[in-house]
């Protein structure tokens, strides 16, 4: 079995559980050696849908309800969202180990490792959810995330740009607020949880950006030029500050692109 086969049965996976169980063991595997990467493998399929479980609906980001986490459903509905980008950042990290193939080995080390990370953090706040009287998919979602991985499936500088250093980015920016919300409320369990990945999801854009000036690099582009066209190309209008410049520092980002980010954000601002 190659490691292309063990990321195919990952994203294959529609139960939460199998998708969680077969990511842990096989980013034991490969860390033990036994997953390879082959030179000589098919090109990878189309990028589809991964399996999801009946359960949640998925709705346009728009039509889901905004609550606020003061009453217990409020925070179970919060808690579940950020479940839901965790079980998605599963099949982004498998997506990635998948569809790019010839990269430098680390590559495939960096996002076997966040796969990993991320099935962890979707048991985390899983477990939350049930002391909250809840399961996942009681609540609606919505399909962000996957959707910029087929926008991006043919172009991996592209992929490393928007989805660790535009979408899981902005969890760097907003989860501080969230913490400081919930810690008001008294509720430290949840606290503990937003905190442990707040730390690991700093290292997952890290290997975005690493990533992504690699890609550049490689293709005699200039990093923060590029960056900004991407932007106006895929994200223009989903930019929103502010930004958490400490967190996306130690992220990759350097403060001339932190600057350009706010600029880009206070203009789109201005448009909406």
């Amino acid at each position: 079995m190659s490691l292309f086969d063990a990321a195919i049965d990952c994203l294959d996976a529609s139960s939460p559980d199998e998708k969680v169980a077969l990511t842990q063991r096989y980013a034991q595997d490969f860390l033990r050696g036994e997953l390879q990467v082959p030179h000589d493998a098919l090109p990878p399929r189309p990028v589809r849908m991964p399996g999801r479980p009946e359960q949640p609906k998925l709705v346009p980001a728009r039509e889901l309800p905004q609550r606020g986490i003061g009453s217990t459903e409020g925070r179970a509905a919060f808690v579940h969202a950020i479940a839901h980008i965790e079980l998605n950042a599963i099949d982004l990290a498998w997506d990635a180990v998948y569809r790019f193939r010839g990269m430098p080995a680390q590559f495939y080390v960096d996002w076997v490792s966040v796969a990993n990370d991320e099935s962890r953090h979707f048991i985390l706040l899983r477990d939350r959810l049930r002391t909250l009287g809840f399961e996942y998919g009681d609540f609606d979602a919505h399909n962000g995330l996957w959707e910029m991985a087929e926008k991006t499936a043919h172009d991996g500088l592209a992929r490393m740009a928007l989805v660790p250093r535009v979408l899981e980015a902005r969890g760097l920016d907003v989860t501080p607020g969230m913490i400081a919300k919930l810690r008001n409320l008294g509720d430290a369990h949840s606290v503990a949880i937003l905190e442990l990945i707040l730390a690991e999801e700093v290292a997952h854009v890290a290997a975005g950006s690493r990533w992504y000036r690699w890609y550049c690099q490689r293709a005699g582009l200039e990093p923060r030029a590029r960056f900004r066209e991407l932007l106006a190309q895929y994200a223009g209008p989903t930019l929103r500050g502010p930004f958490n410049h400490q967190a996306r520092l130690l992220a990759g980002f350097d403060q001339e692109e932190i600057d350009a980010l706010e600029q880009l954000s206070s203009a789109s601002a201005m448009h909406a």
